[in-house]
């Protein structure tokens, strides 16, 4: 009596064993684990730093006559953005603008201008600290060139109103960054090492000559990985959850969504990793070729700082980049509280990168 060969026993075999393989591989938990790791404990412990960059409005009814304003629409680093009153208060509930500000003639006249600030908890202290500092120094150089004679050309009123919201840490930044980092890493430098090694050293060539069909053994040693950068996830989630506060708005629910997202992400970036292990004629070439897909995404994707920083003509490329999208959608599911289904924008955009990468992938992958 013939036995069915188990494709499915066979394919756990092989997730099992490359499995182990990983675990004992010190530069996979390195490059997965440790330096992602080592950028949170940095950013969580001393706070963050380089260049502030953030986006403010102008209130509906500010006088734009003035000095004061003409000069803060043209500091570098602030944003002024026009949008209706509902959306201007969700982004400041949600951090995503640093305060609406109204310059309003004073009927005192003295000062002439008094400017009244409008934030939220959800924001960057650092950010409206730095917006306050900017705008005391607009006035005083007003004061300087222009009314020498006059006790202050315009004040500040340090009564702040401020709506509820979520207090921001730089850890609420920085955490998605390094995941991306982490997943990224994994899913190219991890699979291209692997399955050139796999093919150099003909196991896929042993593998294809046994029963077990071609996809098992793609889905074998693919499986290991997810299994592996997914539980390296959780880790970096709970320790900046545990050690710095990092924001779960909904709890287990931010938690779960987060995850699926990072799997999502994880087979995007794996398919990097099966064009890279493809194209590669030796073992040395793997490095330089992983790192040009790597690198730039490292760089202009948001893991260490905004893309708001970069000039505008840079900014539409940072925007295409794979890695932006899980780092922009990772960011509103766990500080804003979106869910899923409110960042279809991004999840499309790496479904049509998955689509492009595997269509080469499929083309360039060989087997001996």
């Amino acid at each position: 009596m013939k036995v069915e060969y188990n494709q499915l026993t066979a394919m756990l075999a092989i997730t099992k064993a490359s499995l182990k393989a990983i675990l004992r591989s010190p530069s996979t938990v390195i490059f997965s684990l440790a330096f992602p790791l080592i950028f949170i404990l940095v950013f969580g412990f001393i706070g963050g730093g380089g260049k502030v960059s953030f986006s403010i409005a102008i209130d509906k009814n500010a006088d734009t006559a003035n000095l004061v304003f003409s000069a803060l629409k043209n500091i570098s680093g602030i944003k002024i953005v026009n949008k209706p009153d509902v959306e201007l208060k969700e982004d400041l509930e949600k951090g995503r603008l640093t305060a609406i500000v109204n310059i309003e003639k004073n009927k005192a006249q003295n000062p002439p201008y008094i400017i009244h600030l409008k934030s939220s908890e959800s924001v960057n202290p650092q950010n409206l600290q730095v917006l306050k500092s900017i705008i005391s120094s607009i006035i005083s150089n007003v004061d300087q060139k222009i009314y020498p004679n006059t006790p202050t050309f315009a004040a500040i009123n340090e009564n702040i109103q401020k709506i509820p919201g979520r207090t921001y840490r730089t850890i609420d930044f920085i955490l998605p960054g390094q995941l991306g980092f982490s997943l990224l890493s994994a899913g190219v430098f991890g699979v291209a090492f692997l399955f050139f090694n796999l093919r150099q050293q003909l196991v896929l060539k042993r593998f294809y000559a046994t029963p077990i069909q071609r996809s098992y053994i793609i889905l074998g040693e693919g499986l290991s990985r997810v299994i592996f950068q997914l539980s390296t996830a959780v880790i970096i989630i709970l320790i900046g959850r545990f050690a710095f506060h990092y924001t779960l708005v909904h709890g287990i629910e931010t938690f779960l969504e987060i995850m699926v997202l990072s799997f999502i992400s994880l087979i995007l970036f794996m398919g990097f990793g099966f064009i890279v292990s493809g194209i590669a004629k030796t073992e040395s070439t793997i490095p330089p070729l992983a790192n040009i897909v790597t690198l730039p995404q490292f760089l202009l994707a948001g893991t260490f700082f905004s893309i708001d920083v970069f000039p505008s003509w840079l900014q539409p490329i940072c925007k295409i980049l794979p890695l932006t999208h899980f780092n922009d959608a990772m960011r509103k599911i766990a500080f804003e509280g979106a869910h899923l289904s409110d960042c279809l924008t991004q999840i499309g955009i790496l479904a049509l990168w998955a689509v492009v990468v595997y269509a080469v992938a499929i083309k360039v992958f060989k087997w001996e």
